[in-house]
Formats: C-alpha cells, sequence, structure tokens
C-alpha cells in the first residue's frame, strides 16, 4: 500500500488537508522548516511545486513564488533533494510533486521517476501532460511505485473522466473552477454536482483545489471532497512574513485542519 493510501486509510473517512508550497520560496532551508510545520499542524499530505518558468495554471501568487525560487536556482534535482532530507525525519506523510512536464521530460522519464521514488516522492502531477500523451511518463511512475495524479477540470466530459479513471492512482485533482490558482469566484454547488459525477467513475479519493482561501471555503469543500488542496493562501503567507514563515503557515494549516475536521 502506498503512502497515499495509507494516509487516506487512516483518516478513516474523515477529510485530508493537502497544502501546497513552492520549493525554493524563499529558500530550500525554508522549505523545509515549512514542510515540517504544516505536518505539525495538520497538514495529511504535502504538494511541493515544482518552479517553472511558464507556470501556465498558476495566478500571481504562485507566479512569484516560482519566479523567486527560480533566482535562487532552483531546479528539479534541489526539489528532490529537499523531498529526500524531509525523508531522515518523516517516514509517514506523503509527498506530491506538481509542476509542469518540461523538467521532467528533460531529465527523462525513467530516470526521474527513479530518482524520486529513490528520495521519497509518492506522486507526481503534471499540470500539461493531458492524459492522451501521458502514457510514456505513466508507465515509468508506476514501474517506480509511485501514483501518476491527474487533474480534472470542471469542462471535463464524463467520457474523459472515464479515461482518467482507468489510470488514476493516490488521488485525482479537481480543479474547482475555470480559471488559475488564487481565484476566488468559488461556487461549492457546482462542485458537489460535478464530484457526484466523478463518484461514478472515481475509485480513488478527490481533491479539490483553486479557490479555496480560508477556513470557511475550506469546511464547505469538505463537506463534498475526501481532500482540500489549499495552495495560493499558503503562499501569499510566506510572502508577507519573510522570517516567520513557518510560524504563520503553521498556523494557518491549524486553522484549516480545524475547519474541515
Amino acid at each position: 500500500m502506498s503512502r497515499i493510501q495509507s494516509a487516506f486509510q487512516a483518516l478513516d473517512g474523515a477529510k485530508a488537508l493537502i497544502p501546497y508550497i513552492t520549493v525554493g520560496d524563499p529558500d530550500t532551508a525554508t522549505t523545509l522548516s515549512l514542510m515540517h510545520s504544516l505536518v505539525d499542524n495538520g497538514a495529511d499530505i504535502l504538494e511541493l511545486g515544482v518552479p517553472f518558468s511558464d507556470p501556465m495554471a498558476d495566478g500571481p501568487t504562485i507566479q512569484r513564488a516560482a519566479e523567486r525560487a527560480l533566482a535562487n536556482n532552483v531546479s528539479l534535482k534541489d526539489v528532490l533533494d529537499v523531498v529526500r532530507a524531509f525523508r531522515q525525519s518523516n517516514q509517514t506523510t506523503p509527498v506530491v510533486l506538481m509542476g509542469y512536464l518540461n523538467p521532467v521530460h528533460k531529465m527523462g522519464y525513467q530516470a526521474f521517476a527513479e530518482a524520486a521514488a529513490e528520495a521519497g516522492v509518492d506522486g507526481v502531477l503534471t499540470v500539461d501532460s493531458p492524459v492522451e500523451t501521458i502514457t510514456p511518463l505513466h508507465d515509468a511512475l508506476k514501474q517506480n511505485g509511485l501514483d501518476c495524479i491527474f487533474l480534472i477540470a470542471p469542462t471535463t466530459t464524463e467520457n474523459r473522466i472515464q479515461t482518467i479513471a482507468g489510470l488514476a492512482s493516490g488521488f485525482v485533482y479537481y480543479v474547482s473552477l475555470k480559471g488559475v490558482t488564487g481565484s476566488a469566484q468559488l461556487d461549492t454547488e457546482a462542485v458537489s454536482r460535478k464530484i457526484e459525477l466523478l463518484r461514478k467513475h472515481i475509485n480513488v479519493p478527490i481533491g479539490v483545489g483553486f479557490g479555496i482561501h480560508n477556513a470557511e471555503s475550506a469546511r464547505k469543500i469538505a463537506a463534498v471532497a475526501d481532500a482540500v488542496i489549499v495552495g495560493s493562501r499558503i503562499v501569499q503567507a510566506i510572502e508577507e512574513h519573510a522570517g516567520r514563515e513557518a510560524e504563520v503557515v503553521g498556523r494557518l494549516a491549524k486553522e484549516l485542519k480545524d475547519a474541515i475536521r
């Protein structure tokens, strides 16, 4: 059983909190501290952003985080090094990498999957890899015991959902709105209707992200989803509280976790 499966099983029906941070924002040492602070304050799974120069799905807040990390020359190798350092003291909390295909393609799918597994990564989500072309990466991840995590959008057709269902493992990431990360127009009734459709085909947990910016929106999403994914709000807190990132982000994670219990 994978760490992601074990994490959801241990929740026994309770809802998972999956916070997102960008590796290297503001530096890799702080990223490691943030990871531990998030887990200490209720995070069930960690989602780590791999810095990329053209983050097409990300709003301004996460774009700025990627720019700060890239200014520090943070690479995919550095991301794996951070996960490896995290695993020295935490062997249980799942870690998912979220990013874009170019750095993975450059490293090579098999080489990346082997390196990620060795570092202690549990799942990978590549935003710009459509299901029609993901087979080489999916197969490399599967061969190395890693979950291939898919995005599903409000516009995803039922036929496409069925195709994704045949490949997805770990969990699926439902994008709650049409837009980029950090958008605020969250329609929980529309999310609920879409999740009803997803559950007809998807046999892994369903996490919801985009537009969740406070405890109240997290609570509403937790009522219909298996996991609440929060990114921009956490990255914004990092940006606004230099020198106190771990403390502030830990407090925010606790507020979110308390809201979804």
